[in-house]
C-alpha cells in the first residue's frame, strides 16, 4: 500500500494524519486570501447594455426639465386681465360686485406686486365730453395703506381679486361709501374699468 495511505516512520501514523491536515488547511487559507486580494468584487467592466453611474449620489436624468420652483417678475405684455362682474344687467336695488382676472400666459410662473396704489377700480359714464368718472376706489381713504402683496401667477391658471361692491351712488374725495343718491336706471351704460400695476381692463354693465 503506498505512503501517502499508510505512512511509514518511526512515530504512531496519527501523528503523520496530523501534521498532513494541518498542511492542507494553510494551503485553503492561502488560496481563500489569494482569491479576496486579485479577483475583484462588484465595481468591474460593465456588461453590454449597463450604463455605469457614481454610487451613493443621485443620478439625473438630463431628459427630465427641472419643474420650477420659484419664478421671476412677470413680463406685463404676458399677463392677461378682465375685468369681471356677477351680472351684465342689473335691476333697481340691485348692486354690482366687481372683481378683476388675472392670467400668466407664459409656461413658466412669475410674481407680480399689487399695491391699494396700482390697483383701482372705476366707474365712469359716456358723456358728451368724454368719459364721467361716477365711483372709484382712488377715493376711498384708509388709516394706513396695506403693504403691496407678491402673488405668484402659474402658468394657464386665472387668479381672481377679491370682489368690491359698488353701492350705485358717487363716490367723493376721500368717501367710497356713500349710497346716496343712486346713480343710473333705464338701462343706462356704465363702463366698469380696472388698472393693476399698468394693466388694465373694461366691462360694460347696465344699470335699471
Amino acid at each position: 500500500m503506498s505512503s501517502v495511505v499508510r505512512p511509514k516512520g518511526p512515530l504512531p501514523p496519527k501523528i503523520y494524519w496530523r501534521r498532513r491536515l494541518v498542511v492542507l488547511a494553510i494551503l485553503v487559507a492561502v488560496i481563500i486570501v489569494l482569491v479576496i486580494i486579485f479577483v475583484p468584487r462588484g465595481g468591474g467592466a460593465p456588461t453590454p447594455g449597463e450604463t455605469p453611474g457614481p454610487t451613493g449620489a443621485e443620478v439625473i436624468d438630463p431628459l427630465v426639465t427641472p419643474t420650477p420652483t420659484a419664478g421671476g417678475a412677470c413680463d406685463p405684455s404676458r399677463i392677461a386681465i378682465t375685468a369681471d362682474t356677477d351680472k351684465t344687467e342689473y335691476a333697481a336695488g340691485e348692486l354690482p360686485q366687481l372683481w378683476f382676472t388675472l392670467e400668466n400666459k407664459t409656461s413658466q410662473p412669475c410674481t407680480i406686486q399689487i399695491g391699494a396704489a396700482d390697483s383701482v377700480f372705476a366707474l365712469t359714464s359716456p358723456s358728451g365730453d368724454g368719459d364721467e368718472t361716477y365711483w372709484t376706489t382712488a377715493d376711498c381713504t384708509t388709516t394706513e395703506a396695506p403693504a403691496p402683496v407678491t402673488v405668484t401667477l402659474k402658468p394657464g391658471i386665472p387668479e381672481e381679486s377679491q370682489k368690491v361692491s359698488w353701492p350705485r351712488a358717487r363716490s367723493t374725495p376721500g368717501d367710497c361709501t356713500l349710497t346716496e343718491p343712486q346713480v343710473g336706471g333705464d338701462g343706462a351704460s356704465f363702463d366698469f374699468r380696472v388698472t393693476v400695476d399698468g394693466l388694465s381692463a373694461t366691462k360694460r354693465i347696465y344699470l335699471y
